[in-house]
């Protein structure tokens, strides 16, 4: 049986297009990817079958039959282009420091929960000196069903020892707010890789992280007060 925390809520990040602005340069190496395997996805495409979930998920559909071995090979030449291309100019998004400050001084307890591979998670938070706000980090290898099912921010939520209604969620893909929502979380949408027209339904929509800090998300709805980030 769960013990009662003493926290008032916990606050799980996902990785990419929120930590940092990646997901352009994802496109950018997935682009490069699929050209090298002859493969033309469309914008439209990449948003709504890749971003924000697994690379094992996409490549399984992208590569029909593909093997364990080669799913493998592919993710490592995938994920080795984006950290080329990226390495020059990585930042954490504009205010996410000082919210995480901000965040910290109140003792709430902080997670990731990201679709990336670990490699990935350790290399951004690396090379952005921010590993250390975080309790928790879960990736892609911690879970066997990806976003947009529930199960690693159900994970993440039990590894912080909150209920995930105690969770507030900053996710930027469709496929990842949903997930956070099926967990009975509340939902901030960050709307670097969809319009805020495409985020409705979610708790708050916000551009980076300027200017907020704990006492603007202290007060966001309760889950249990709004049925639309509720899994029915």
């Amino acid at each position: 049986m769960r013990k009662e925390s003493t926290q008032e809520f916990a606050v799980i990040f996902d990785m990419d297009g929120v930590i940092v602005d990646s997901n352009p340069v994802h496109r950018r190496a997935l682009v490069q990817f699929f050209d090298r395997h002859n493969i033309i996805l469309t914008e439209q495409e990449l948003r709504e079958k890749v971003f924000g979930r697994t690379n094992e998920e996409w490549l399984r559909e992208a590569f029909p039959g593909i093997t364990e071995e080669k799913i493998n090979r592919y993710i490592e030449e995938k994920e080795a282009l984006y950290r080329e291309l990226y390495a020059d100019t990585i930042e954490p998004l504009p205010g996410l420091r000082n919210f995480l400050d901000s965040l910290r001084s109140h003792n709430i307890p902080l997670a990731i929960a990201t679709s990336a591979p670990k490699v990935n998670a350790d290399w951004v938070l690396d090379k952005t000196q921010l590993a250390g706000y975080f309790q928790t980090i879960l990736t892609a290898k911690n879970v066997e069903l990806g976003k947009p099912h529930p199960e690693i921010y159900l994970k993440t939520a039990s590894a912080l020892d909150v209920a995930p209604a105690s969770c507030i969620v900053f996710e930027d893909s469709l496929s990842g707010m949903e997930a956070a929502g099926r967990a009975g979380a509340v939902v901030v949408g960050v709307s670097t890789t969809h319009s805020p027209e495409e985020m409705q339904g979610t708790a708050m929509i916000i551009e980076d992280f300027t200017g907020l800090d704990y006492e603007k998300v202290v007060s966001l709805p309760n889950p249990k007060r709004n049925p639309a980030l509720i899994d029915s």
